[in-house]
């Protein structure tokens, strides 16, 4: 808490105090500090992505919207597939594909896969999501930069 002091009175010859403290809160830093606060949460909010991390390959293709919330299925660097954090075997991949599929047949699926996997691990992944009966399906991948 900072404090000022100004001249009161009694000041001057008088031999009283010159100064006296002024009994105010200064608010200024402390809305200084909320709002850099903000700003680093509003930077970092979208930054945060749910999910395994992998190293997704480079793409120049342009990023897509979908307006509906997509089902992101993982591939990790040993070819283990994922959905959302919970790690699943083909057989489950596949069952819980197909729950997913009958309550919602047209939502979008993601299929990210690590840049150092197999593209046929890739491949096994997407016949099962479209054998689960999902059609519209995607990949993930980095934005590459432009050549220079």
């Amino acid at each position: 808490m900072a404090a000022s002091m100004m001249p009161g009175p009694g000041s001057g010859d008088e031999g009283g105090s010159l100064y006296k403290p002024v009994a105010e809160i200064n608010v200024t830093p402390f809305v200084d500090v909320m709002l850099v606060l903000l700003i680093i949460f509003m930077v970092a909010a979208p930054l945060m992505m749910v999910g395994v991390p992998v190293q997704l390959p480079k793409s120049a293709a342009a990023k897509l919207n979908a307006p509906q919330e997509p089902l992101i299925v993982s591939i990790d660097e040993t070819g283990k597939t994922f959905i959302d954090k919970d790690g699943l075997d083909d057989g489950a991949l596949l069952a819980r594909l197909k729950d997913l599929a009958t309550a919602t047949p047209d939502r979008v699926v993601y299929v990210r896969g690590d840049r150092t996997i197999q593209y046929g691990r890739i491949m096994e992944v997407m016949g099962i999501v479209s054998t689960a009966g999902f059609t519209r399906l995607s990949m993930i991948a980095e934005t590459a930069k432009a050549p220079q």
